[in-house]
């Protein structure tokens, strides 16, 4: 069975966030530079499932995974960070997964 679009982007979001992450701490928090062996992998396995995408267009495909990536992000924020997003990032990460479901239906 081939995953949905939707799971496709959720993938990539959790690597890429991971994958900056890892950077993050190497660079932001002072960890040790083998914290970029794995970020550079989740970065090369974020480009590839984002290329998977159904978008004919590399653009559009961006633009959509865009608000899966803001949805993402913020639940990295609240379960790997300890922050609990606030009611206007929810709205917002709402407003965001309305805009990629707009994108990925107009596109097919």
């Amino acid at each position: 069975m081939l995953a949905t679009p939707f799971a496709i982007m959720a993938a990539a979001a959790l690597l890429e966030i991971a994958g900056c992450y890892a950077v993050w701490v190497w660079w932001r928090l002072g960890g040790s530079a083998l914290w970029l062996a794995p970020g550079l992998v989740s970065l090369a396995g974020f480009a590839w499932l984002l290329a998977l995408g159904p978008a004919q267009f590399a653009g559009r495909a961006y633009a959509a995974y865009g608000g899966v990536y803001v949805t993402a992000s913020l639940l990295w924020l609240w379960a790997v960070e300890g922050q609990r997003p606030a009611p206007a990032d929810l709205a917002g990460a709402a407003l965001c997964l309305a805009g990629a479901a707009t994108i990925l239906a107009a596109a097919r």
